[in-house]
C-alpha cells in the first residue's frame, strides 16, 4: 500500500535541479532533472522529488536511498556520510555538510514560497501556545479564509487533519502552505515549538506576527538549562524568522524579550500592568468563560470574553485579540470572533452526561500549567477537588517531583497514575511524583492515592465526586491514545471519564 503522508499541492512548477544546487552552493551535477517535490520520509517519495535523506540518532536516510529510488525520486539531498550510498542508486546528489539546515530554503523554494501569499502567526512559549492558536484563528475566521497548525490537528478551511507533532518537517510545513495557497487560504495560525526552532522545522518561514506566551521549565531533557530554552523561542523574534512580536508583559522572561528582541515588539499584560501597550482591566472570572475589557494603547476599550475559564486563559485571549489587532483587523471584530470560540480539544474540556458536579479534561502536563489548572478550578468549586495526574516516560524526570507535590498541595484528592510511561517502569515514574507529594507537609496535602491503570485512577475519582465538587483529569488532553512499551492503545480521557461517570450513574 503507498504510503500517503501529508498533504501535496496538486500544481508545482518544475525547478531545475541545477538551480537548487546553486541555491545551496554547491557544483551542479550533470543532471537536467527537474523537481516538482521535496521530502525527508523515503515512505512518502513521489515521482519528481528530491530526497532528502537525513542523519538520525540510530538510521540514516541514506539507508532508504533505494526505497526512495523506487518510488522515483529524482534526486538526492545529504550530508558526506551518506554520499557514497546515495550515489549507488544512480541518482545525481547534492552533498552538504547540514542537510536539514538546508531542506526548509529548498522546500520553500520548490513549492513556490507560497507561506508569502499567506498571512502567518506563529506562537511559542511553554504553556498557552494551542489554545491561543484556536483563539485567532477563531478572530481570523469571521474575516478570512484560514489554516491551523498545531499541537492537536491541522486545518486546511474546514478540513482537519491529525497532527504528528507540534510543528511539521520543514519539507512538510512548506507543502501544507502550498496545498492552503492552492485552496484559497489567506491566513495561516500555527503553533511554533522550541523544538521546532532548534531543528529548523520553520526554516523557510518569516513570520508576519510571533506571540509569546510565557516560559517555564519544560524540555528540559532536550536543552540544557532555562537560557538555552529562552534563546530557542527568542528565535522566533529575530529578522530571520519575524516581522513583529506580540509579548506577554507580565512574564519575566516575556519582559527580557522585549528588550532583547530583534524585531519590533508590542506588549500586553492580563495583569493590567500601565507600563504594556495593551492590557486586560474589570476582569470577572466565571466558571466556564470569563469577561474582561481590553484598553488599547490609544486607550480604546474593547469588550471581551474569553471563552474559556481560568485568569491564564483571559492571557491566552488577550494576546489573541492582540495579534489580530496589530495584523489589521478592528480589535471588537477579533475580540466578538474569539468570543463565539467553541472550545479547545483537550483544554479545559467539560465532560457532560448531567452529573451534579463538574468534570473536566486538560492537557496541563508540566508543574506551571498544573498549578495554574487547579487555582482556577478551585475559584469556581464549591465543593471538594478531586484530580487525576501522571507523568510521560522518556521525557523531563526533573518536573515529575514538582507535579506531584502540586497535585498533593492544590487538590483534595489528589489521583497518581500512569500518563505514557513509553519504555520506563510507570511505577518508578509514580515513585517519584509521590516522593513529591510526600514533601508536602501532612496538613497542607490532600488524600493521596496511586493508581497504575489510568482508567482505574480515573473511576477512583469520579467515584469520589459529590455535588458541587470538580472532576480533573489532567496531563494528556486531547491525546487518543496511551503509549506503554512502546505499543500505542487506544485511551481518550474524555471517553473514559465519560463512562465512569455514566457508570455511576447507571
Amino acid at each position: 500500500m503507498t504510503y500517503p503522508g501529508p498533504p501535496r499541492p496538486t500544481r508545482v512548477s518544475a525547478t531545475p535541479l541545477a538551480e537548487l544546487a546553486g541555491q545551496l552552493g554547491v557544483e551542479p551535477p550533470e543532471s537536467t532533472a527537474e523537481v516538482t517535490g521535496i521530502t525527508h520520509d523515503s515512505r512518502a517519495v513521489r515521482p519528481g522529488d528530491l530526497y532528502a535523506a537525513l542523519p538520525g540518532a540510530r538510521l540514516h536516510g541514506a539507508d532508504f536511498v533505494t526505497q526512495a529510488a523506487g518510488l522515483d525520486a529524482v534526486a538526492v539531498l545529504t550530508d558526506p556520510t551518506g554520499a557514497e550510498r546515495a550515489a549507488a542508486t544512480g541518482l545525481p546528489v547534492l552533498v552538504v555538510d547540514d542537510p536539514r539546515g538546508r531542506m526548509g530554503e529548498l522546500a520553500a523554494t520548490i513549492y513556490g514560497h507560497p507561506g508569502r501569499d499567506l498571512l502567518q502567526i506563529g506562537i511559542t512559549g511553554t504553556s498557552g501556545k494551542t489554545t491561543t492558536a484556536y483563539l485567532v484563528e477563531g478572530g481570523l475566521k469571521s474575516v478570512r479564509s484560514t489554516g491551523l497548525i498545531g499541537t492537536v490537528e491541522m486545518r486546511i478551511g474546514d478540513e482537519r487533519i491529525k497532527s504528528e507533532r507540534t510543528t511539521p518537517e520543514a519539507t512538510d510545513l512548506q507543502a501544507l502552505f502550498a496545498v492552503m495557497r492552492e485552496r484559497g487560504v489567506e491566513a495561516v495560525t500555527m503553533e511554533v515549538s522550541s523544538h521546532a526552532l532548534v531543528l529548523g522545522r520553520v526554516d523557510g518561514c518569516v513570520f508576519d506576527i510571533g506571540v509569546f506566551t510565557n516560559l517555564s521549565p519544560e524540555h528540559m531533557e532536550f536543552h540544557s538549562d532555562m537560557e538555552d530554552y529562552f534563546g530557542a523561542k527568542a528565535q522566533l523574534f529575530t529578522p530571520k524568522r519575524g516581522k513583529l512580536g506580540v509579548i506577554n508583559f507580565d512574564d519575566e522572561y516575556g519582559r527580557r524579550l522585549v528588550k532583547e528582541a530583534g524585531v519590533p515588539v508590542v506588549t500586553f499584560s492580563a495583569e493590567g500592568h500601565p507600563d504594556a501597550d495593551w492590557r486586560a482591566e474589570d476582569v470577572t472570572v466565571g466558571p466556564m468563560d470569563s469577561t474582561f475589557t481590553v484598553i488599547g494603547p490609544k486607550d480604546e476599550r474593547i469588550t471581551a470574553k474569553s471563552p474559556l475559564p481560568g485568569p491564564f486563559n483571559v492571557a491566552n485571549t488577550l494576546a489573541a485579540i492582540v495579534a489580530l489587532a496589530v495584523a489589521g483587523l478592528d480589535p471588537q471584530v477579533a475580540a466578538d470572533g474569539i468570543a463565539a470560540v467553541p472550545g479547545v480539544p483537550g483544554r479545559l474540556e467539560r465532560v457532560d452526561t448531567g452529573q451534579p458536579y463538574l468534570a473536566v479534561v486538560d492537557y496541563a502536563h508540566k508543574t506551571d500549567a498544573v498549578e495554574s489548572v487547579l487555582k482556577a478550578l478551585r475559584k469556581v468549586t464549591e465543593g471538594k477537588l478531586h484530580v487525576v495526574l501522571g507523568c510521560g516516560g522518556d521525557r523531563d524526570t526533573t518536573k515529575r517531583g514538582p507535579m506531584g507535590a502540586a497535585v498533593a498541595r492544590l487538590a483534595d484528592t489528589a489521583v497518581l497514575t500512569s500518563d505514557n510511561p513509553r519504555s520506563e517502569d510507570p511505577l518508578a515514574i509514580l515513585a517519584a511524583m509521590l516522593q513529591g507529594a510526600a514533601s508536602v507537609p501532612a496538613h497542607e496535602r490532600g488524600e493521596v492515592q496511586v493508581f497504575e491503570d489510568r482508567a482505574a485512577a480515573i473511576a477512583f475519582a469520579v467515584a469520589r465526586a459529590q455535588p458541587g465538587d470538580t472532576v480533573l483529569v489532567a496531563g494528556k488532553g486531547h491525546e487518543q491514545g496511551q503509549d506503554i512499551a512502546g505499543v500505542v492503545r487506544p485511551f481518550d480521557d474524555r471517553q473514559v471519564l465519560r463512562e465512569a461517570i455514566q457508570q455511576t450513574q447507571g
